[in-house]
């Protein structure tokens, strides 16, 4: 009788390098990972997607193509519920699916926070379509160039900041951008060098920023805003006001909503909604379910960043917590080191801090795309990508650079 598979349900950064580090593994259980898209998005060069600076292909490989020969298998499907008590998990096509151990990587979706308006009215930025639907954007805003073109970003956390400057970048002047966040200053989580120069990138692109300004409603073409007397960066706080902004567009990066599939016997979350863990990644109450990235929680640690780099490191951990599980020994804690930060400011442009380095510019733009050139899923698709990276000349041409600095 062929063994229950451990079943991963989700194909993010958590769900699909699980995956891939458990079949590494000599003697793996069988694996299947489901996940309903048929690409994988390598979100952190979602930006350079927006400017043209990458292809498609290059941060959103097909799964069954990252799959091919590596022991795991996929199922284009949903999961809708998990009972702990018979070891299954439903998917939305009906199936009734085993499994031996369980981990779930759903990842988060955009948070719209009850405001009326934002999910008829906004676009995310977390899709190949959020890409798409934006790229049309910005090229009729281009093609019309009439006066007092706006598009608002909101959300000054790390997506909205790059975000930003790259749509300024992209807009070439032909329609300005403003960065809404209802917090006191931008990038709060961030690393004081990163946001020093994150700072420096907005205003040389001319993008307004707009902080202690909260976002009260949205309508086509419109939003509603509730804002300080001196609501811009460096004002005062002062009398609450309401203004309406005219927009051609709205970008929402403004918070994340956590939900995981329907567990039972009902899981222990956080109040917003994430699974709490032990410092194994083993659910609470589940020993046989685990959870890693944005939908994990340990129980009374920090919230750890949302952030490719945690999912990244908690992979390795529960890939090799998995077998161990699976055979009755003690498992190790997930310890999180961190790695530094990274974020890009434009085309070409980046800041970086970590290692004891702290760079920004076109040197920094390159050390982060060779980053993250190493974190693509797969050593087959790392390659490809290279290859076509090494045939371009302006990009050779900047890597010489980079050497010669």
């Amino acid at each position: 009788m062929t063994a229950a598979p451990v079943v991963i349900v989700g194909g993010g950064f958590g769900g699909l390098y699980t995956a891939l580090a458990l079949a590494a593994r000599r003697g793996h259980p069988p694996i299947l990972l489901i996940e309903p898209n048929e690409r994988f998005l390598f979100l952190p060069l979602l930006y350079e997607l927006l400017s043209g600076e990458v292809q498609s292909w290059e941060i959103a490989p097909r799964y069954d193509t990252l799959l091919a020969g590596k022991g795991v298998a996929w199922l284009k499907d949903r999961v809708s519920r998990i009972d702990g008590n018979l070891h299954t998990v439903e998917t939305a096509s009906g199936q009734k699916l085993p499994y031996s151990r369980l981990v779930i990587a759903t990842g988060a979706r955009v948070n719209s926070f009850g405001i009326p308006g934002v999910e008829e009215h906004c676009l995310g930025f977390r899709s190949l379509a959020d890409v798409e639907q934006l790229q049309a954007l910005v090229a009729q805003l281009r093609r019309t160039q009439r006066p007092l073109q706006r598009l608002a970003v909101v959300g000054a956390g790390a997506s909205g900041v790059e975000l930003a400057c790259k749509l300024a970048d992209s807009l070439a002047g032909s329609a300005a951008v403003e960065l809404i966040e209802q917090g006191e200053t931008l990038l709060t989580a961030a690393k004081s060098f990163n946001r020093e120069q994150a700072n420096l990138a907005l205003v040389r692109k001319d993008v307004r920023l707009r902080l202690r300004t909260q976002v009260v409603g949205v309508a086509a073409g419109q939003l509603s805003l509730q804002t300080s007397a001196a609501g811009q960066a460096g004002g005062a706080a002062g009398p609450l006001s309401i203004e309406k902004l005219a927009v051609n567009g709205v970008i929402w990066t403004a918070g994340l909503k956590f939900e995981a599939p329907s567990i039972e016997p009902p899981a222990a979350t956080d109040r917003r909604g994430r699974l709490l863990c032990q410092a194994d990644l083993q659910l609470l109450g589940h020993p046989n379910l685990f959870a890693l990235g944005d939908i994990a929680q340990v129980e009374g640690d920090e919230p750890l960043a949302a952030t490719a780099q945690v999912a990244f490191q908690q992979a390795e951990n529960l890939a090799a917590n998995l077998p161990k599980s699976l055979a009755g020994e003690a498992l190790e804690p997930f310890q999180y080191n961190d790695l530094g930060e990274m974020m890009s400011l434009g085309e070409g442009d980046a800041a970086l801090t970590g290692a004891g380095l702290t760079l920004a510019g076109p040197a920094a733009f390159q050390l982060r795309r060779l980053a993250y050139l190493s974190r693509l899923p797969s050593k087959g698709h790392q390659l490809r990508v290279a290859t076509g990276w090494l045939s371009n000349t302006s990009w050779l041409s900047s890597l010489n650079w980079l050497a010669k600095s």
